[in-house]
């Protein structure tokens, strides 16, 4: 059976024979599922009235335990956006009744960001929802061809996820 990459794959061979078009094989297929996993997500989000970037920074609150606060340093990391970004972010989750901002009890110059309850109950509710939804997404492969790919998956990632060497000092 052929899916459209088998498709693309075999026009580019013949349009291109020149070229090696194999790692159109994984690369394109990795690029549309992330793409029909994003959609998916979104409208689980969107059943929560939640934004994807709503439900990033909430599942980082939520990830770091009881009390369910990171600075927002630790969030920027997390969410890998940059201080301006976050702080409009931390701004708007307020206001929504999400988080809220705490003094840090370690620095006077800082602030702690800590889900509500209503952050807590709004995020539980749409991670257990995604994890059903990503479930149903898997069922058509075994455990062990689960285990299998994300080990493959994992492979690929971790290049990407090793963070940058420092430059040397002079």
């Amino acid at each position: 059976m052929q899916d459209e990459v088998d498709r693309l794959v075999d026009a580019w061979r013949t349009e291109r024979p020149d070229l090696d078009v194999r790692p159109l094989h994984v690369l394109s297929r990795v690029s549309r599922l992330a793409r029909h996993l994003d959609r998916a997500r979104r409208d689980v989000f969107a059943a929560h009235d939640l934004e994807s970037w709503e439900f990033d920074v909430l599942t980082a609150l939520r990830r770091a335990g009881s009390p369910y606060q990171l600075s927002p340093g630790r969030l920027l990391r997390a969410t890998l956006v940059t201080s301006g970004t976050m702080t409009n972010r931390i701004d708007r989750l307020a206001a929504a009744g999400l988080v809220e901002r705490h003094p840090d009890p370690l620095d006077k110059r800082g602030v702690q960001v800590r889900l509500t309850e209503a952050g807590l109950t709004r995020v539980d509710a749409a991670f257990a929802h995604l994890l059903e939804r990503e479930h149903r997404i898997l069922d058509g492969l075994s455990a062990a061809d689960r285990e299998t790919l994300a080990g493959l998956l994992r492979s690929l990632l971790i290049p990407f996820d090793e963070p940058a060497e420092a430059p040397a000092p002079r």
